[in-house]
Parts: C-alpha cells; sequence; structure tokens
C-alpha cells in the first residue's frame, strides 16, 4: 500500500512539475484573471493526468499500443491547440491593451472558472507524453503478481493529489504575478511572452521525433 502511495505521488510530481506550455498558459490565465479561475483550470490538468493514470494502471501495455499509430495526429491536434490558444490569448491583451481595460482586474473575470477547468482538461488529455509516461511507469513497476484493485486506486489518487498540488501551487504563482503587475503594460508584456513561450513549446512538439 504504501509502495503504491510513494509510486502514484512521484508520478504525479514527475509528469506535472516540468513546465511546459500547458504550464506557462495556466500561469499566464491566472494573472490575468482570477486565483479562483486558475485553480478550476489547475483541477483541469489534474483531472486529465489523474484519468491517465487510472487508464494506465488499468491497462498500460494495451493503451501503449493502440496509441502508437495515433501519436502523430495527438502531437499535431496538441499543438495546434495550443498555437491558438496563444494567439487568442496575445490578441485579446493586445485589443484590452488598446481600450486600457489592463489597468485594474474586471470585476468579472473574462473566462468562466468552469470553461477554464474544461480547457485545461481537453488540452491536457490531447498531450500523448502523458499516457506513455503513465504507461511505463506502471509497465515498469509491475512484479508478477497482479497489482491490487485497492492498490491501483491509491496510485491513482496519489498521482491525482500530486498533480493537483503542483499546478494549484503554479496558479498561486500566477496570482501573485497578477497582483505584482498592475500597470496595464505590465499585464500586456506578460501576456504577449506567455504567448511567444507557448508558439515555441508548440513548435517543438511538432519537430520532436
Amino acid at each position: 500500500m504504501t509502495a503504491a502511495l510513494v509510486a502514484g505521488l512521484l508520478a504525479g510530481y514527475g509528469i506535472a512539475i516540468p513546465v511546459g506550455a500547458v504550464a506557462t498558459y495556466l500561469v499566464s490565465l491566472t494573472a490575468r484573471t482570477s486565483l479562483r479561475t486558475g485553480g478550476c483550470a489547475a483541477l483541469g490538468v489534474a483531472t486529465a493526468d489523474g484519468l491517465y493514470a487510472l487508464v494506465a494502471a488499468l491497462g498500460g501495455a494495451a493503451l501503449a499500443a493502440a496509441l502508437r499509430p495515433v501519436l502523430v495526429p495527438l502531437r499535431w491536434a496538441s499543438a495546434l491547440v495550443l498555437l491558438a490558444m496563444a494567439v487568442r490569448g496575445a490578441v485579446g491583451a493586445v485589443r484590452q491593451y488598446r481600450e486600457q481595460r489592463l489597468t485594474a482586474r474586471s470585476v468579472r473575470d473574462p473566462v468562466h472558472p468552469a470553461r477554464a477547468y474544461l480547457t485545461l482538461l481537453g488540452i491536457t488529455l490531447l498531450n500523448p507524453t502523458t499516457v506513455i509516461y503513465f504507461a511505463a511507469l506502471v509497465l515498469g513497476s509491475r512484479t508478477a503478481e497482479a497489482v491490487r484493485p485497492l492498490e491501483q486506486g491509491v496510485f491513482v489518487l496519489a498521482a491525482f493529489v500530486a498533480s493537483a498540488s503542483w499546478q494549484l501551487l503554479l496558479a498561486g504563482g500566477g496570482a501573485l504575478l497578477g497582483r505584482a503587475l498592475t500597470g496595464h503594460r505590465g499585464r500586456l508584456v506578460t501576456a504577449l511572452a506567455s504567448s511567444a513561450v507557448i508558439v515555441v513549446l508548440a513548435i517543438r512538439m511538432l519537430v520532436a521525433p
């Protein structure tokens, strides 16, 4: 039981900690909106990680084999969604800057928390790296004895908690960043920088072997 708990925590942090396009977008989104919206987006990422951990724990080998023929389409779909997010974020920031509405936070978030949750859930589910990571981890740790359902449940729950804790930490950092950058020019620069990083990461995803 303890081994499953530790393995789940390590798996969750292992996939969550590397900063990529999703993490960059999460921090930027929270800085532009609120901690509530960013927290919902963070839970969207953690939910996807938890779902993939569950699927990998139940049938990692079969899943890895089934996904192998569609990895390229999944990578393209993920990259295109990231590029769309980057363009939309940059265009929205420029429009708000020109209208001088970035001097203070709006009373109402421009992105609804439920929409933020679903958006980050979707983009994380599109990432084939996550499921292959969990599949390889589960396969590598299996012994001759079958893993009991209780241990599988502990592994999945621990992976979700680990991912959620890290994503919420990133959202908290985004909220602090948003408070620090009170000027509309600072928010514009942050949004454009975030979009540029996301574009670079999306391009790297496409050219990766």
